[in-house]
């Protein structure tokens, strides 16, 4: 196809059933598991002042100017200056490898500036304030402020591991898709790593998780059920349009659903490539990404510990008989059980919520005894320890009283 046919395409208006069937199509590609990536995210705070925040173009310049620029991974910023570092698909091993070695080498550029890598779900101290300029952030966070503040919570003071799966072979993608939503309650629980706001113990282990529940539910909550291509399409054109693009500042609707927009008189009929930029712009807890599905719930953590959550999911979703016992676990967890709730219980109980706690036990086993590479069966088999097998997080080390 000619680059001037594919623009020919990509601008023309959609029709309803064109931008479900795309949308369908973009969301699923069948592809055999095998690889792992990782988009591992930190705040970057000043050890002499916590609540600076440092633009992230001071950051590279500094990173640079020292030779620490990553050489394995690519390097980009959240909103309010988080640093995030993002794998290419590779085996476990390599991911590891490619990551840590580049995590390690910008953490020690950064130490002798005087900065810090904080490996937690939520900021602790600073109030939200975004500092990366963009028509694309800057659309995102008045669409947020249309429904309160925590939006901005969530782009400038949220930090998550996202692990990066692949789909599966097309025989593969429901039983694929269907795991990862069951596992998310587990993973928000285990890896419960936010339980601080503003200085203060708040009401919840995995902060982040809250404050992502209480955005824009169309484009935050689960998919629901169902054929995963058809869920993914009708999830994606009903809801709301971040913005409507054009020359200059771009426009900011109020309720317009991307359904709204396809079936409106009085808007520029949406393209395609507004398609595109819109499925960008959703973020459930279980995110499908063409050839690969991203997990989104899991709270940062700190040093090379990212690599825990990696470990078990990969291997939760990837290895047949850790899969098999996974299913089993979870399965108590969900009878009769909405998706809501336990979500909230993850977030807020974590670990000390039995029925979770049991469901944790046993996926952790399953992952751990499928683990080959004895560094990353050691740092999972440390992690079980000291916080799964016990019915802690880490967020309990933070917070004085709790168990």
């Amino acid at each position: 196809m000619s680059e001037a046919t594919l623009r020919d395409r990509t601008a023309a208006p959609l029709t309803e059933d064109d931008a479900f069937a795309y949308a369908a199509a973009q969301g699923f590609a069948a592809n055999p598991p095998g690889h792992v990536g990782a988009e591992v995210e930190w705040h970057l705070t000043s050890t002499a002042d916590r609540r600076r925040r440092i633009d992230d173009e001071t950051v590279k310049a500094l990173l640079g100017v020292r030779d620490a620029l990553p050489r394995c991974t690519r390097l980009s910023f959240e909103p309010g200056g988080a640093l995030e570092l993002s794998t290419r698909p590779a085996s476990v091993r390599e991911c590891f490898g490619d990551l840590e070695a580049d995590r390690a080498r910008i953490a020690a550029a950064l130490a002798d500036e005087g900065l810090e890598l904080l490996g937690l779900g939520l900021d602790p101290v600073r109030l939200p304030r975004r500092v990366v300029r963009s028509a694309r952030y800057q659309a995102m966070e008045e669409l947020f402020d249309q429904d309160g503040r925590a939006g901005r919570w969530m782009m400038a003071n949220t930090a998550s591991v996202q692990v990066c799966l692949d789909t599966g072979t097309e025989a593969e993608i429901a039983s694929r898709w269907a795991l990862a939503h069951r596992l998310a309650p587990v993973l928000v629980a285990a890896f419960a790593n936010s339980p601080l706001r503003r200085g203060e113990p708040s009401l919840w282990r995995s902060t982040r998780q809250h404050v992502w529940t209480a955005i824009d539910p169309t484009r935050s909550r689960p998919v629901p059920a169902g054929d995963p291509r058809e869920a993914w399409a009708r999830y994606a054109l009903d809801a709301r349009v971040m913005a409507v693009r054009g020359p200059g500042r771009w426009t900011v609707p109020r309720g317009l659903t991307f359904r709204d927009w396809l079936r409106a008189a009085d808007l520029r009929p949406p393209t395609r490539d507004d398609l595109d930029f819109h499925l960008s712009t959703l973020f459930p807890p279980v995110r499908p990404r063409g050839r690969y599905l991203e997990l989104r719930m899991i709270d940062a953590q700190p040093g090379p510990d990212w690599i825990v959550p990696v470990a078990v999911a990969a291997a939760l979703l990837d290895d047949p008989a850790a899969s098999e016992a996974a299913a089993a676990a979870l399965e108590p967890l969900w009878a009769g059980a909405a998706s809501a709730d336990l979500y909230l219980r993850a977030a807020t109980a974590a670990l000390h919520d039995p029925a979770i706690a049991a469901a944790a036990r046993a996926c952790f086993a399953a992952a751990l005894a499928v683990q080959t590479d004895p560094a990353i069966a050691a740092a999972v088999g440390a992690f079980t320890d000291a916080y799964v097998a016990q019915g802690r997080t880490r967020a309990d080390d933070l917070v004085p009283g709790s168990r």
